[in-house]
C-alpha cells in the first residue's frame, strides 16, 4: 500500500519488506523495474516540476529516504514504519544477491570509485557477482555505449550514483532498453562503500541526524541543506495548519 505525501506515492514498507519486494521483482522475470529512494530535497523540487513528480509516481517502488520523509509522513497522518535509505537498502540487498547469484552493476561517481566499491563489496561478500562497473563522468553522447555495456553484462541489479534527479531520469530513459530487472539510484553511496567518504556515526544515524553529520563532514553541502527547513515549512503548512 502507498501513502501520499505532497503528491508523491511512497510505499509503506520497512527495510525487510522492501528487500523482499525487490527480490520478488527479480524472480518474477517480468518487465524492468525502477526503485526511487525519495528524500526531502527531491520531493520539494518536485512540487514545481511535474516531470519529477511523475517520475516518482511512475516508479515501481518508492522508499522513504531519510528522517525528513518519515517525519513528514507522520505529520500527514500516514506514518511509515522506518526510513529506507539508498545506501542501507543497497547494503541490505548484498547478502541476498550473493546467495541468489544475482549480477550487480555499479554505475557512477568519480573515476575509480565504482571499482573500489566493487572491491570492498567482494571482500565482504566473496561470492558476490559484480558483472560490471563504470564511472559517472560521461557525456550524453556516451549514453549509448554505457547502455550497451550494461545490456551485455546482464545484471539483475543496477545501482546508479549520478545524484538526484539525474540518476532517476537516466534510469527511466533507458530502463526498458537495458532490460535490467531492478535499477535504483543510490546518490553518494559508492563513495561511502569505496571508503572515499566516511559515513556519519551510528549515534547520529539513530538520532535521525545524519543530515547534520553530513553537513559537518561536507560543509559545501550547506546550500542543499537549506531545502530542509523549506520542506518542513511546506509540510507544516499543509498538514498541521492546513493552509
Amino acid at each position: 500500500m502507498r501513502v501520499n505525501l505532497l503528491g508523491a506515492g511512497i510505499d509503506n514498507l520497512n527495510m525487510q519488506e522492501t528487500v523482499h519486494k525487490i527480490a520478488a521483482f527479480i524472480k518474477s522475470g517480468g518487465r524492468p523495474r525502477q526503485v526511487v529512494t525519495l528524500n526531502p530535497e527531491y520531493l520539494y523540487r518536485a512540487q514545481d516540476q511535474p516531470k519529477l513528480m511523475n517520475l516518482v509516481n511512475d516508479a515501481d517502488l518508492v522508499t522513504p529516504d531519510g528522517a525528513g520523509i518519515v517525519w513528514a509522513c507522520k505529520m500527514a497522518g500516514t506514518p511509515v514504519p522506518e526510513r529506507v535509505t539508498g545506501i542501507d537498502l543497497m547494503l541490505n540487498l548484498m547478502p541476498l544477491a550473493e546467495k541468489e547469484g544475482w549480477g550487480i552493476f555499479l554505475l557512477g561517481a568519480a573515476p575509480g570509485v565504482a571499482d573500489e566499491a566493487a572491491e570492498n563489496l567482494r571482500k565482504q561478500y566473496p561470492a558476490l557477482r559484480i558483472v560490471g562497473t563504470r564511472h559517472g563522468y560521461f557525456k550524453a553522447d556516451e549514453d549509448r555505449e554505457i547502455v550497451e555495456q550494461i545490456k551485455a553484462a546482464r545484471p539483475q541489479l543496477l545501482f546508479v550514483a549520478l545524484g538526484m534527479p539525474k540518476q532517476e531520469q537516466w534510469i527511466r530513459k533507458y530502463k526498458d532498453e537495458m532490460q535490467v530487472p531492478v535499477a535504483m539510484g543510490v546518490g553518494g553511496s559508492l563513495d561511502v562503500i569505496a571508503g572515499r567518504v566516511e559515513r556519519v556515526s551510528p549515534l547520529l544515524q539513530r538520532l535521525q541526524l545524519e543530515w547534520l553529520g553530513r553537513l559537518i563532514k561536507e560543509p559545501h553541502r550547506w546550500r542543499r541543506q537549506l531545502v530542509l527547513p523549506k520542506f518542513a515549512g511546506l509540510v507544516l503548512k499543509k498538514y498541521v495548519f492546513k493552509l
